[in-house]
């Protein structure tokens, strides 16, 4: 509690003497946080421009830079600065500096930003600096740089106060470029493929597509109630059956009312797709076509690295059946049980606790996510799911208890989900009513019949695969992260005094 209390009386103490040098400079120079500064390169065309720039040369070339004080050496003689692209040392020494702009140096604190106008040399070391002609305050920071932590260490601290963590930690910075260019990726794939983007609503009045509590809210115009989406699927369905295009996706924000954990947060972004004329056969190797195009974007190579494992991101990948993989991984012959109570005798059996009103179907995914999915490290897709559990996939010719329905694994993890899609109007919505029928037996008394998509439906959609791709999970694999909330920039938290 001393070291608390003590830290807590220093940086109040750093803060008050920012505060000082604010002070001074308002008086000395005016404005301390102009609106605009002009700088004719960032710091990674500086380095790419003098990149064969020798040892001990000093050009005549004047460049204009800018960025935040990172470290700072010799009273100011030598500062590091970095903008978003990377860094800088700047010079400001008697011989080479005006003395307006050494003045300036004493009222200079790590943290803040500054803009730098000189001449571009190489140090005999090797560092490409500029010799500090003009020095512009630009933004004066009146909290300390979390330097002493090299980088935020705290890991709620990280969640918190992201703007830290990156500023303070390159590999945090580097992750969240790169989700950017896999989020783009995405679309520039998908757009290759033919797909046409579209936007669906997140505010629905029947919340639907997959089984979750919805984040409940209330319209004041409209008088009713309102949910967030748990998924685009109904929508994305409705445009399909339009005509808008053969070819749909969306990137999509998903709330569910749920738990938190290493992958799993309240708000994630989903990629959704369909494609008429297609079945879950295309899907998965379009998956494996999108997941090759992923990893070499990125990292120039099929084979990632996420903690002690390499993932191979090269298609094809494995596929096994769902009842295949149960059977081999615990002789039990699902395909061989013909009733209900037969498959809950087989699980209690092998030594499974399933409840009393589990279906064939249930029993099956319960052991397969016991026995099977730890094993699924390398990319798989695992087929042929129970229709019990999959009210909007078609069934499997010759086995009407089973779907065309596969998942995608890798390192243990779902991450993608897909079917060739329910377009029978009457099985589907026979299916949802049962689903309906399900959800109330639970308790989920708001869940609704969406009566629009089953008119849509009625209209007539096309054979059609969908799929359903977690692109915060597919992020962590491919930017070796180990939660969730590394690769969300502001996850979801409990309030700070909780």
């Amino acid at each position: 509690m001393t070291e608390q209390k003590t830290e807590t009386a220093l940086s109040s103490d750093a803060t008050e003497v920012r505060r000082q040098k604010l002070a001074l400079l308002r008086d000395k120079i005016g404005d301390v946080y102009p609106a605009h500064f002009h700088r004719t390169m960032t710091n990674a065309e500086l380095a790419e421009k003098y990149e064969s720039l020798e040892a001990d040369v000093e050009t005549t070339d004047i460049v204009t830079v800018a960025g935040r004080v990172y470290s700072s050496r010799n009273s100011g003689m030598f500062m590091d600065i970095r903008d978003a692209s990377g860094k800088v040392q700047i010079f400001s020494h008697k011989d080479t500096t005006p003395e307006a702009a050494r003045d300036m140096l004493s009222m200079i604190d790590i943290g803040d930003i500054i803009g730098v106008t000189g001449v571009v040399r190489r140090t005999k070391r090797g560092e490409l600096t500029i010799n500090a002609h003009e020095i512009t305050m630009l933004t004066k920071s009146l909290l300390p740089m979390p330097e002493k932590w090299h980088g935020v260490s705290d890991i709620e601290l990280r969640y918190r106060k992201r703007h830290l963590d990156i500023l303070s930690n390159d590999e945090s910075k580097l992750r969240f470029q790169q989700r950017s260019k896999i989020v783009s990726g995405f679309r520039r794939f998908l757009e290759s493929e033919g797909f046409l983007e579209v936007e669906t609503p997140m505010l629905q009045t029947v919340y639907g597509g997959a089984t979750a509590d919805p984040f409940k809210t209330f319209h004041n115009t409209l008088k009713m109630d309102m949910y967030l989406r748990i998924a685009p699927e109904l929508f994305l369905k409705r445009t399909l059956v339009s005509g808008l295009s053969d070819k749909v996706f969306e990137i999509n924000r998903n709330f569910r009312n749920e738990g938190v954990s290493t992958r799993h947060n309240p708000e994630f972004t989903m990629m959704e797709c369909y494609w008429a004329y297609a079945d879950y056969e295309d899907m998965m190797a379009l998956v494996e076509r999108l997941f090759e195009n992923l990893a070499t974007t990125i990292h120039g190579t099929t084979d990632v690295v996420f903690g002690d494992k390499t993932l191979s991101f090269k298609g094809p990948f494995k596929r096994v059946p769902m009842p295949d993989a149960v059977k081999e991984a615990t002789g039990i012959d699902f395909l061989a049980i013909k009733t209900d109570e037969e498959a809950r005798a087989a699980a209690k059996a092998a030594g499974f606790e399933v409840e009393k009103d589990w279906t064939w179907g249930e029993c099956l995914a319960f052991i397969f996510e016991e026995k099977v999915e730890g094993t699924l490290i390398q990319p798989s897709h695992v087929t042929h799911f129970p229709k019990d559990i999959s009210p909007f996939a078609k069934e499997v010719p010759g086995e009407p208890r089973l779907v065309e329905r596969f998942e995608t694994y890798c390192n243990a993890w779902e991450v993608g989900n897909a079917f060739s899609e329910l377009n029978d109007p009457e099985e589907q919505r026979r299916r949802m009513e049962e689903q309906l029928e399900q959800a109330h037996a639970r308790g989920e008394k708001d869940k609704q019949l969406d009566d629009e998509f089953l008119d849509a439906i009625d209209q007539g959609m096309p054979p059609a695969g969908g799929l359903g791709i977690g692109v915060d999970r597919l992020i962590m694999l491919l930017t070796n992260a180990p939660s969730i909330r590394d690769v969300i920039l502001f996850p979801a938290r409990r309030n700070k005094a909780d």
